[in-house]
């Protein structure tokens, strides 16, 4: 691999293959330094296993000042139960400065079992802060695809600049994940996933793709095929390589619109088997995400909340919006009992904890559903969605007289879930138009639910209600990304569009807006945009035909 070609060409493009001879040489059980590893090695005996283990590719994810957890999982038949032998297999791992693995910082060996799916996550450390770094995994003579992943800035270092990116809901039957292929190429530290990694409904021809299996996912097993499926799309591979991740879940990684202990259709679907459904879903997602070990899941539970700091510039707060809820309300008054919670207790008191003694300058909450109220129709009547915080009112309005309190120091809520980009101010009485501005929300549009969208239609049905809703600055349902650079002043985010998911190749990436949030001023405004009218022509490719979609937003 010529040094001249550009790091991002070569991580997009996953250059394991041109790596494969320096590493049978460079790669061995000499370079481990670790009698305990090596003689792991000799005790597996180097039995025969099936071709092609890598096919789900490798990612890194939650990134610490001295380093990050690796993950990667064996599965030469990846929808077909992963296709591996029923014996634990070890997998060595190597962390290096440069991506000819020259300078090689850390190595090691994890053992890949099947109970875990064959998936490996090595927890690295021993690196140094705010740099760039390649690693791999090797099984015999077999190598991985090569990823780079990047350290966080120590705790307390004067860093100036952060550049991450965030998304959400990504529907194979839906889209293909052309926005992957654009956002690979950023210059990020970081990317945060909010929500719907996978979607568990059921294979429909109709649609642009169709997701393995006959039915949901409801065993074990069967999560993990359409784990796996997912993983074996290539751009969602190269912006895994890229970067490391920062994931969290919303619900289709389990069961739509779930809630603790209570699936969406109780009626068909009785308490002990949507536990073991729960249990199953929980261990799969799990195994496919370059989360730490103390995510990994006991039964029902898995602590997937956790916060991460970037120096004195920003905290993350990942949240979990599901596991600890209360069941969504069916009315107003119901949305306004003292009692019900989105977050749970606990959580809560560990953000509220957690954001009052960051000490950094910003505070990003890593968010599923929407803070900011959202009225579904235009006119005198309401009508919301009450899976979002507009079902947890009092929760709501509790938490936002806290982002006024000043006991946290500019709170930004970056948001999944909606298939569309609403970009807001955030106020603990959004019905009060003298209540105060204490935050921003920025809900980012999907990688691919939804589809090829219409833009049209989408401002008819939406424009009306804008003008009776001042804290929505900006609206749009176009599919893409939200990339932010944040800095001691301000918090810039762009809208990155791409121009079509219903094709798997050859598209276009576009900013539609920016928009800034300046510290120690609470709210958010648009920088700039493409005007509305020309969405549908400029931003857009036309395709052959229209596709079904599964988009339970719109």
């Amino acid at each position: 691999m010529s040094e001249r070609i550009p790091r991002r060409r070569f991580l997009a493009t996953g250059g394991a293959a041109s790596a494969v001879t320096a590493g049978q040489i460079l790669f061995g059980p000499a370079m481990l330094g670790q009698d305990g590893a090596v003689a792991a090695v000799r005790a597996y005996g180097g039995a025969p296993l099936p071709r092609g283990l890598f096919t789900l590719g490798v990612a890194s994810g939650d990134p610490l000042p001295d380093g990050f957890v690796l993950w990667t999982r064996l599965a030469p038949r990846p929808v077909d139960g992963g296709g591996m032998p029923d014996r634990t297999v070890p997998v060595t791992w190597q962390v290096a400065e440069d991506e000819r693995f020259r300078r090689v910082r850390a190595t090691g060996i994890e053992a890949a079992r099947p109970e875990r799916g064959h998936a490996v996550h090595a927890e690295v450390g021993g690196l140094r802060p705010d740099r760039e770094y390649f690693y791999r995994f090797r099984v015999g003579q077999e190598l991985s695809p090569i990823g780079r992943s990047r350290t966080a800035p120590r705790s307390g270092a004067a860093n100036r600049r952060l550049r991450f990116a965030f998304a959400s809901c990504q529907n194979w039957q839906d889209g293909y994940f052309t926005a992957y292929h654009h956002l690979a190429q950023e210059d990020l530290a970081f990317v945060a996933f909010l929500g719907d990694y996978i979607y568990e409904s059921a294979p429909r021809p109709t649609t642009v793709r169709t997701h393995e299996g006959t039915d949901e996912p409801y065993t074990l097993a069967e999560y993990r095929n359409r784990h796996a499926q997912y993983k074996t799309d290539a751009e969602l591979q190269a912006a895994h390589a890229a970067f490391p991740w920062i994931a969290t879940w919303d619900d289709h990684e389990v069961d739509n619109n779930w809630a603790d202990e209570i699936p969406q259709d109780p009626d068909q679907q009785p308490r002990e088997k949507f536990l073991a459904r729960r249990a199953a879903a929980f261990q799969a997602y799990y195994e496919h995400m370059p989360l730490r070990g103390a995510a990994r899941p006991h039964g029902i539970d898995m602590r997937l909340h956790r916060r991460l700091g970037f120096g004195r510039l920003a905290t993350v707060h990942v949240l979990d919006t599901r596991q600890y809820r209360s069941d969504q309300p069916d009315t107003l008054a119901q949305a306004e009992d003292p009692g019900r919670t989105l977050t749970g207790a606990g959580q809560e008191r560990w953000l509220v904890d957690g954001m009052s003694r960051s000490g950094t300058r910003w505070n990003l909450l890593a968010n599923q559903v929407m803070w900011a109220s959202n009225d579904r129709k235009a006119g005198p009547e309401q009508v919301f969605d009450f899976d979002n915080w507009d079902g947890y009112r009092v929760q709501r309005r509790r938490m936002l007289e806290f982002f006024g309190s000043g006991r946290t120091a500019n709170p930004v809520v970056l948001t999944g879930d909606r298939h569309a980009t609403w970009v807001c101010d955030l106020k603990p009485d959004f019905d009060d138009p003298a209540s105060r501005v204490v935050g921003a929300e920025i809900t980012g549009t999907s990688i691919s639910s939804g589809g090829d969208s219409d833009p049209v239609s989408f401002h008819r049905t939406f424009d009306p209600i804008m003008a009776e809703s001042p804290h929505w600055k900006y609206i749009g349902n176009l599919r893409g990304y939200v990339v932010c650079d944040v800095s001691p002043a301000r918090l810039l985010a762009s809208l990155r569009i791409v121009s079509t998911v219903w094709k798997p190749g050859g598209t276009t990436v576009a900013t539609a807006a920016r928009f800034q949030v300046e510290a120690g001023r609470p709210g958010i405004s648009v920088v700039d945009r493409v005007p509305p009218e020309r969405e549908q022509q400029a931003l857009v490719e036309e395709t052959a035909r229209r596709y079904e979609v599964d988009d339970d937003q719109f």
